[in-house]
């Protein structure tokens, strides 16, 4: 694969606030590591998201230094980090450990782009205490992301007790019947609390992309 075989979008943050990503799944490592070093050359920065442990592995060396991965989210950076906002506008709220992974891939989008992220981990519904003791908090937020699987409660709980616009992450979290997330997709479109906006199952990469429209506005 030679820079011929791709043609990277770099000026897709001029058009639209948002910088072009790597999508790594599907990808080989000699891929990643051709467009890392283009990206680099070009002086651009670049968020790299599902980049498992494997594939990192497989890169070279030289491709390697150039990134700063964090095996947590599967997500990379390309070139230097911005400087993170004093105060963080954007709360992440995970119900669960397992979802952990996929609000890890939304606050380090948060982050790449300048953006502190407020975590809340493990406030799922099934110990409602956990979240209304955190309630204040998440409250002082201007977006909150909520990222549930099973039977996603958390969503509709949270949107009827937040004036923030509220983005949820259904994730693949679940028995079978979870049916890899597609109940909680669909809990989270049900939601009788009005005006909840949902990505995609275990988008945790667009639902901070969400965020950041709503922010650059």
């Amino acid at each position: 694969m030679t820079a011929a075989d791709f043609d990277l979008d770099l000026l897709r943050a001029e058009r639209v606030g948002l910088d072009e990503a790597l999508f790594c799944a599907g990808k080989t490592a000699d891929q990643i590591g051709r467009i890392v070093e283009t990206v680099h050359a070009a002086g651009r920065p670049m968020l790299l998201t599902r980049l498992d442990e494997f594939r990192h592995a497989a890169l070279g060396e030289a491709a390697r230094a150039l990134i700063d991965y964090d095996p947590h989210s599967g997500t990379a950076v390309v070139g230097s980090k911005r400087r993170l906002r004093d105060r963080a506008r954007v709360a992440v709220v995970c119900a669960g450990t397992s979802d952990l992974k996929v609000g890890r891939e939304a606050a380090r989008t948060l982050e790449y782009y300048g953006e502190k992220a407020a975590e809340f981990n493990d406030v799922g519904v099934a110990g409602l205490h956990r979240l209304i003791s955190r309630l204040t908090e998440i409250r002082a937020h201007d977006i909150v992301i909520a990222v549930a699987g099973m039977d996603a409660a958390l969503v509709s709980v949270i949107g009827g007790l937040v004036r923030a616009p509220v983005i949820a992450v259904p994730t693949s979290v679940g028995y079978g019947a979870s049916r890899g997330g597609e109940t909680a997709l669909a809990a989270a479109l049900a939601s009788c609390a009005a005006g909840v906006t949902v990505v995609n199952i275990d988008n945790g990469f667009g639902a901070a992309c969400a965020a950041m429209r709503i922010l650059n506005r």
